[in-house]
């Protein structure tokens, strides 16, 4: 194996929230042309008729307000543009339709197609230029932020397509389950007591040493201690904490997307100041799912998974064999290990990261959803000959080039 790959010890996954990829890193198509990203050439029709463009002028707070709609429904409208026709088509021209029906104000309505310029979010901007940037890391359904988070640990959200609970499905299991069970190490770090993990009910189990606070990844990091695995979660509200006042960094519309660059900076600082946990760190920044937001790549078909959703829990009268994706988000892969300026073009969803994780720490392991079974892995540590293209670890030095952020 080469150097990286023989050296990774640990793999972090910071899932941040409800944003895409036109809207986050839009930009850097003007810096890099292999990064697909905004051009002048897209548009999305407002409910007049106007064709409106995407815009540089994204606000860091106060300007989507009400939060765009992205439960099942109204992404299917952002993704078909309101066609309902058995032969439709994708043609991602539904966005500012679909946030004109938040507020019924055809000029607010077109602030969906705005975007953030690259000054405008200098960490992850950064990241995605020195590290490795996806240009088609899709969430894993057309939905919200429940059942997208779930195939990030389960590789499947069991017929699930919106924001309530579900039930865990034999014979399918986390993949911390499947650590422990192991004899490996995994842990989920929720921010704190008052904003804990979603998926608290279902991934707990009797297990409690899954779960750490964000303040002990920091420790952790620190310390050199962390687990082979680890899931990193935002704060997803502003609240009162022993130490003062909590501000959600989560990036979630409307909440302040500088609060998140500052999370997103604060992360990789803890592991890029460590040296002995530095070099044997891989670190995923990813978005759950788009929130709404332009972006104007169409999300792909894919092997359909073991479960459906019927018409009625849809909301569009159609049901949904989960065999395609949901929109484009941010993805960017970090480690010294990879060469700066790398672009990965090939399809990824969140069921990669179990697919990942497991076949990194646990090759031989089944039975996986049908979905993580054919998800593309970003570190393929047995593949020969050594590919670079997929193998994104691929660096026979390490660099000593890697940015530092003053935090």
């Amino acid at each position: 194996m080469p150097t990286g790959l023989d050296s990774l010890k640990h793999i972090v996954v910071l899932m941040m929230e409800n944003r895409s990829f036109d809207h986050m890193l839009g930009s850097l198509k003007a810096v890099d042309s292999r990064i697909d990203g905004v051009t002048d050439q897209l548009s999305n029709p407002d409910t007049t008729g106007a064709q409106v463009k995407p815009q540089p002028l994204a606000e860091f707070q106060g300007q989507l307000n009400p939060d765009p709609d992205h439960h099942f429904p109204a992404v299917d409208l952002q993704i078909f543009g309101g066609e309902t026709s058995a032969a439709r088509i994708a043609n991602m021209q539904g966005f500012v339709k679909s946030y004109f029906n938040q507020r019924r104000d055809v000029k607010h309505s077109q602030m969906i197609m705005y975007y953030f310029k690259q000054t405008d979010l200098p960490v992850l901007t950064k990241l995605a230029l020195e590290f490795a940037v996806f240009n088609r890391w899709f969430a894993s359904i057309p939905g919200p932020t429940i059942c997208n988070r779930a195939f990030a640990h389960y590789g499947t959200s069991f017929g699930r397509v919106d924001m309530n609970p579900f039930d865990i499905i034999a014979p399918f299991k986390s993949i911390y389950t499947r650590l422990v069970n192991n004899n490996h190490t995994a842990k989920v770090y929720y921010y704190d007591t008052t904003s804990s993990t979603m998926e608290v009910v279902n991934l707990l189990q009797n297990q409690p040493k899954l779960f750490g606070t964000y303040k002990q990844f920091k420790s952790d990091c620190d310390k050199g201690v962390l687990p082979e695995y680890s899931f990193v979660e935002p704060n997803y509200n502003d609240h009162d904490s022993d130490s003062g006042e909590e501000v959600a960094n989560d990036q979630h519309p409307d909440h302040d997307v500088q609060a998140g660059e500052f999370l997103i900076a604060e992360v990789y600082m803890h592991i890029r100041r460590n040296p002995k946990l530095w070099p044997n760190t891989a670190l995923l920044v990813v978005y759950d799912e788009h929130g709404g937001l332009f972006d104007h790549v169409v999300p792909p078909a894919c092997t359909a998974d073991r479960f459906t959703a019927s018409a009625n829990s849809t909301g569009t009268g159609m049901e949904f064999k989960f065999d395609r994706l949901g929109v484009r988000v941010p993805a960017i892969l970090i480690s010294p290990w990879i060469p700066k300026g790398t672009v990965v073009d090939r399809m990824f969803d969140h069921a990669s990261i179990p697919a990942t994780v497991t076949k990194f720490f646990l090759p031989d392991y089944s039975p996986v959803s049908p979905r993580e079974a054919i998800a593309n892995v970003f570190i393929e540590p047995n593949k020969q000959p050594i590919d670079a293209n997929r193998n994104l670890l691929s660096l026979a030095a390490m660099r000593d080039d890697c940015p530092v952020f003053d935090i």
